[in-house]
């Protein structure tokens, strides 16, 4: 059974009755550039994050993609009213995606109190990749209570030398931990995606292999409740409590 949650009480509700909750996103805002009111004019609450950009350039600011070809790879006005829209109305700011020039436009004109997110990303402090954080970037999410979560995709996140199964995902986790703290580390599959999985994690069923993989890498028991959920809904609590 699904059901939607708009704040962590729904969230918490729907678990006690069984049910898996549904927080509905928006990949990219690009989904409303052509709407008079831009992030206005969603009908409701009902959308909990959203990116500002994709895979392309928007009228809010540049993509880290390769794909991206504006000059100026920042945030531009309309992204700029786009951050402070989604604070007024308390959705998540996902900075997954974002080139790093429009990543810091964004964190300067964000509502501090709010937590940011990089929802599904990998870190290039493990491995350098034009879809990776750096550290600094890290530290900024961290630092608002916010949380990176890591990406299953090999591209993203295998160095060389480095291991060919889920403990690449590991890698990408103690990494964070080790500069935003093990509050800022979280998992983000991105299991929808166009990913190539390392093959003993292709799937959600996998996660005991990933939970196997923390146990060897000596993570504690504690830290990976922490990685498995608990930091997101931490967040998810300072953003939208109930």
């Amino acid at each position: 059974m699904l059901r939607e949650a708009r704040t962590l009480r729904e969230y918490r509700d729907v678990r006690r009755q069984g049910a898996h909750a549904c927080l509905l996103a928006i990949q990219g805002l690009n989904a409303v550039e052509a709407a008079p009111d831009g992030v206005a004019s969603l009908p409701d609450d009902g959308i909990v994050r959203a990116t500002l950009v994709h895979l392309t350039d928007a009228v809010y600011g540049a993509t880290s993609s390769p794909l991206g070809r504006g000059r100026d790879r920042g945030l531009t006005a309309a992204g700029r009213a786009a951050v402070a829209a989604l604070n007024a109305r308390r959705m998540f700011v996902d900075l997954a995606h974002i080139h790093e020039r429009a990543f810091w436009d964004a964190v300067a004109v964000h509502d501090r109190t709010q937590p940011l997110i990089a929802t599904h990303t990998g870190v290039s402090g493990v491995h350098a990749h034009w879809r990776n954080l750096g550290d600094a970037q890290v530290k900024a999410i961290a630092d608002t209570g916010g949380v990176v979560g890591i990406i299953f995709d090999e591209d993203f996140l295998r160095r060389d030398g480095g291991p060919r199964d889920g403990a690449m995902v590991v890698e990408h986790l103690a990494h964070v931990m080790h500069v935003g703290g093990e509050d800022a580390a979280a998992i983000g599959s991105d299991f929808d995606g166009m990913i190539t999985p390392p093959a003993d994690v292709a799937s959600a069923d996998a996660y005991p292999r990933l939970v196997q993989h923390m146990l060897d890498a000596r993570f504690s028991e504690a830290r990976i409740r922490k990685i498995l959920g608990e930091n997101f809904l931490r967040a998810f609590g300072m953003l939208r409590p109930g």
